[in-house]
Parts: structure tokens; sequence; C-alpha cells
């Protein structure tokens, strides 16, 4: 397989996981993934915008954001997240503790 048609791949699935993520899951808690996958909406946010910023294009957090959710922060809290529970929470706190653990 050549580069382009690899890169072409890599972004069609990055859109579908997008959409699944903005569109078909938004019952599905930022909190939810990270206890189980290690990684949110946020997190892949922040990587657009990293990758922006690598390639010398000037886009802050709240753009990354945007960009990826397709709304702004607020629209999303407002529309579909709901408070952390405290089993939530407390998943949470295992799953970082043994993160920052497993990266020392």
């Amino acid at each position: 397989m050549d580069d382009q048609t690899r890169i072409e791949l890599e972004a069609a699935a990055y859109r579908r996981l997008q959409k699944h993520l903005m569109e078909e899951r938004t019952d599905v808690q930022n909190i939810d993934m990270m206890n189980l996958a290690g990684f949110c909406r946020n997190c892949l946010s922040r990587w657009y915008q990293e990758a922006a910023n690598e390639r010398g294009i000037e886009m802050s957090k709240d753009e990354g954001r945007e960009a990826f959710y397709g709304m702004t922060m607020a629209e999303w809290k407002a529309n579909y997240q709901t408070d952390a529970t405290a089993d939530q929470k407390a998943a949470f706190d295992v799953s970082f503790k043994e993160n920052v653990t497993d990266k020392s």
C-alpha cells in the first residue's frame, strides 16, 4: 500500500470514529471512556490540536475541541454531559493512579 492510500484510510477511520462518538454514542460519557480505554473525546481533540500546532498551524485548546466536537464545549456539556457519579469518579481515581504508576 502506498503512503497516500494509507493516509486516506487512516483519515477515513478517524472520521468514522469521530462520527461514532459525536453522533451515534453521545450517551457515553468521557469519564467512562477514560475509565475503560484511557482516552476520551477531549484527548482526541487535544491530539488534533497538537498535530496542527506541530505543523505550524496555530490552534488553541478550545479551537481543537470545537473542531473535534463540531460545537463548543459549552454546547456539548449542555446537550450531552451528565454529572459523574461517585462510582465513575472512584474508578477514574483508580485508573488514573494506575496509569501514573505505570508511566514512572
